[in-house]
């Protein structure tokens, strides 16, 4: 099965990994076009993240980087899940939802009363995890960011319920 390991984004190309994970593998996957996007979520992150406030996890198997996730102060009550993400060779492993209980958990143990994300309708494997996590859709639309037209989900965690 291989050494499963969550540990902090706190190493040298931690960010720069995540960047270009998200970019091989969408492009790969649905032929979307996501760096700059992803660019500046990461940026953002490398420059104002507050410790206590904003945290982000690596996934690894046997020492390698597979996965991703981002949790990060959106106001003073809500906290933002970002680029979750486990590498296909990776999938079956577990990490997306272990990825996904350490961002609750922290944005929980950090005072939030609140956990949002926004995903895509073709993600249905990041879904079914959001859904199993206790997250609830709240909202839908159509958008053309990455190139081709996609239906964009917002989903909600009532951190206090």
């Amino acid at each position: 099965m291989g050494e499963v390991t969550i540990r902090a984004m706190d190493r040298p190309g931690d960010l720069g990994w995540v960047l270009m994970a998200h970019g091989e593998l969408y492009a790969r996957e649905y032929g979307w076009a996501i760096e700059a996007v992803t660019a500046r979520i990461v940026a953002d992150h490398a420059t104002h993240a507050r410790p206590g406030l904003d945290a982000g996890w690596i996934a690894e198997l046997d020492g390698r980087r597979v996965g991703s996730v981002l949790c990060v102060r959106e106001d003073e009550r809500t906290a933002r899940l970002r680029l979750l993400l486990v590498d296909p060779g990776a999938r079956g492993h577990g990490l997306g939802r272990q990825l996904v209980t350490c961002c609750i958990d922290f944005a929980r143990d950090a005072g939030y009363a609140r956990l949002v994300l926004w995903t895509n309708e073709p993600l249905a494997a990041a879904r079914r995890l959001y859904l199993d996590g206790g997250f609830r859709l709240t909202g839908e639309e159509r958008h053309r960011e990455f190139g081709a037209e996609v239906l964009g989900q917002s989903y909600a965690l009532e951190l206090n319920a």
